[in-house]
């Protein structure tokens, strides 16, 4: 006959919790791993817009006599043509609108991949030309993020549609602004005669 004794068992109990610990540490594991990946494209994102933020600017220095021209009435990057004409700035623009819309890379079966997630670009004058002092403009590019953050604070007012406002959905398809990115760089430009 065989004898039990107290302490039979107990490492069974002990294996569980074990399995227990191991599975939450885990899960905890995996939610760290899922949250990288989501920093690590937002991180690209912000870093694809800088390029192209950069990239207008140097356009519109390169171009200073016709700054004027790079002025956008409608958010570049939308999905539309290129803005139609044969000068420099409607050149660079057409160019800027293709770089938006991630022309720089593609995928077969998939097209144009290589920009942020709806990305929209545009160029306001901040203030009305005075003779001998340099015309500021701001160069806009906005994108949709990841993961809900703080409204974006843009100095200029603005309205439904332009560079973002507002065009960006969440998973229900609710627009949100929680998920609407934008960088802007004022640019000064001085008539060198």
């Amino acid at each position: 006959m065989a004898k039990f004794t107290g302490n039979a068992g107990f490492s069974l109990i002990e294996v569980l919790v074990t399995i227990v610990i191991l599975l939450i540490g885990l899960l905890g594991l995996a939610g760290l791993q899922g949250r990288a990946l989501t920093a690590q494209m937002e991180s690209y994102q912000r870093a694809q817009a800088l390029v192209l933020l950069q990239d207008m600017a140097d356009r519109i220095a390169t171009n200073r006599k016709n700054a004027a021209s790079y002025i956008t009435t409608a958010p570049l990057g939308t999905g539309g043509t290129c803005p139609t004409g044969t000068t420099l700035a409607d050149i660079d623009l057409c160019a800027w609108n293709a770089a938006l819309q991630g022309a720089a890379e593609t995928q077969s079966g998939v097209g144009d991949v290589g920009a942020m997630i709806g990305a929209r670009g545009c160029v306001y004058q901040d203030a009305v030309p005075v003779s001998g002092v340099a015309t500021t403009y701001s160069v806009v590019v906005a994108w949709q993020g990841m993961d809900n953050t703080a409204a974006p604070d843009i100095k200029y007012p603005y309205s439904a549609g332009q560079c973002g406002y507002n065009q960006y959905t969440n998973q229900s398809g609710t627009p949100t602004e929680t998920l609407h990115r934008a960088i802007t760089l004022p640019i000064a430009v001085a008539d060198l005669q």
